[in-house]
């Protein structure tokens, strides 16, 4: 099955807005706490090992990472949250721009929020979900590291989570996703495809969604 994001590429690391691509076409956007694992996320998303660097220290992420498909089509990777070794200046620096980001950028389509399935729903996650919900913006829920739980207790978390969600409306969903088991990934895919509106490699869907059907 042909992967729509394989060639998804690096584009450049922003540090101000003003430095990121025009303001056009249809980007996705990945959030998440600081060790949520979204750069393993992304390359597991586009099949590359390395094309989004993963770190063991929590907040390395500084700046918006910017992952090109062509000049229309853009996944960008976000700085993390939560507990991140930095100031507390950064932090607060880190959510002025995501504040102005969320709020002025024309081409996003929609937010990935990547959870720690052992963590879900801290604060922090609790703030952007309802900020979607407050500007209709789709949000996508994926429970990354759901190999760290068993069977049962991924589906519970899974259940519970997607029973938190249905208070943030309808264009809130969630799934489960692994990334060393590779669960979850074409649904994952497939929701990034619906979002940017590319065509998808194929009908395929896994258990483990709530929420919106990406076959829908």
């Amino acid at each position: 099955m042909e992967n729509p994001f394989y060639n998804l590429s690096f584009c450049l690391s922003a540090t101000a807005l003003a430095q990121l691509p025009a303001d056009r076409g249809a980007e996705v956007a990945f959030v998440g706490g600081s060790n949520a694992g979204k750069s393993s996320v992304i390359n597991t998303i586009a099949a590359r090992k390395s094309l989004a660097r993963t770190s063991k220290t929590p907040g390395r992420t500084r700046a918006i990472n910017v992952f090109v498909l062509d000049e229309a089509h853009r996944l960008m990777d976000l700085p993390g949250f939560g507990y991140a070794r930095v100031s507390q200046a950064m932090k607060q620096q880190w959510q002025q721009t995501l504040n102005r980001y969320l709020q002025c950028r024309r081409s996003l389509r929609g937010l990935v929020l990547v959870m720690d399935i052992r963590r879900p729903m801290k604060a922090f996650d609790l703030e952007l979900l309802s900020w979607c919900r407050d500007c209709a913006m789709p949000v996508h829920v994926l429970l990354a590291k759901s190999d760290k739980l068993s069977h049962g207790r991924a589906a519970a978390t899974l259940d519970k989570v997607g029973s938190s969600l249905q208070r943030f409306g309808p264009q809130a969903s969630v799934q489960l996703f692994s990334a060393p088991a590779r669960q979850g990934v074409e649904d994952a895919r497939a929701v990034l495809c619906d979002w940017l509106g590319l065509p998808r490699a194929g009908p395929k869907k896994s258990p483990g969604n709530k929420g919106r059907d990406p076959g829908a």
